[in-house]
């Protein structure tokens, strides 16, 4: 079931990474690029980190799900476009599970609290992050305006005290993603930003 939902989130991601290769006017390789990157960017970043395989390199699901989104916005991007704001509801879904199950996998490898939400966090939001750089963005992770790593980090930070309290499982997993779903949705629903330096002024 864990698999499933990480090949939803994967699909997800990959959207909205051929749906950036468009507005950048990219061919379809430049979209199956940004495509794959944002969906495996953060799991690849985390594996190496832990020093184990990526499951990217020895599952093909998490190769075709990729390739499978970019064709689908390579036709029907406007379309994709027009149901954004469902595509939406499922990016803040895999942003939840990706950052439980990333803290979760730190936690696991013996690595400390505080160092598993930094891995969490970067299992949610790393494949974000070069997807912007690829594509000549400021990273959401240095601008987050979308009000995206705060969620991720809340989740992440959830699931290691819930470990720490011994509480294991999917249900602590449920939990700390469904935190960080919940303050995602909340933020696009009533537009929430992270704060500005003081004196500093939003770019239009």
């Amino acid at each position: 079931m864990t698999q499933v939902l990480d090949l939803v989130g994967i699909f997800v991601f990959a959207l909205s990474g051929a749906l950036v290769g468009v507005r950048r006017r990219l061919d379809v390789v430049g979209m199956a690029v940004l495509a794959s990157v944002t969906a495996l960017g953060g799991g690849i970043l985390r594996d190496l980190i832990l020093n184990v395989r990526p499951a990217a390199f020895f599952s093909v699901g998490y190769v075709v799900v990729p390739l499978a989104a970019t064709v689908i916005v390579f036709f029907w991007h406007p379309h994709v476009q027009r149901v954004m704001p469902v595509v939406n509801v499922f990016d803040a879904a895999g942003l939840g599970l990706f950052c439980a199950v990333g803290t979760e996998k730190a936690l696991v490898a013996g690595l400390s609290p505080l160092h598993s939400v930094l891995l969490g966090v970067t299992t949610a939001v790393g494949g974000g992050v070069l997807r912007d750089m690829l594509s000549g963005q400021i990273p959401v992770l240095l601008y987050d305006r979308q009000f995206y790593a705060v969620p991720a980090m809340l989740g992440s930070a959830v699931m290691a005290v819930l470990y720490v309290l011994d509480l294991h499982g999917w249900t602590a997993t449920l939990a700390a993603a469904v935190l960080a779903f919940g303050l995602r949705i909340a933020a696009v629903r009533f537009r929430l930003r992270a704060p500005l330096a003081r004196g500093v002024t939003a770019p239009d």
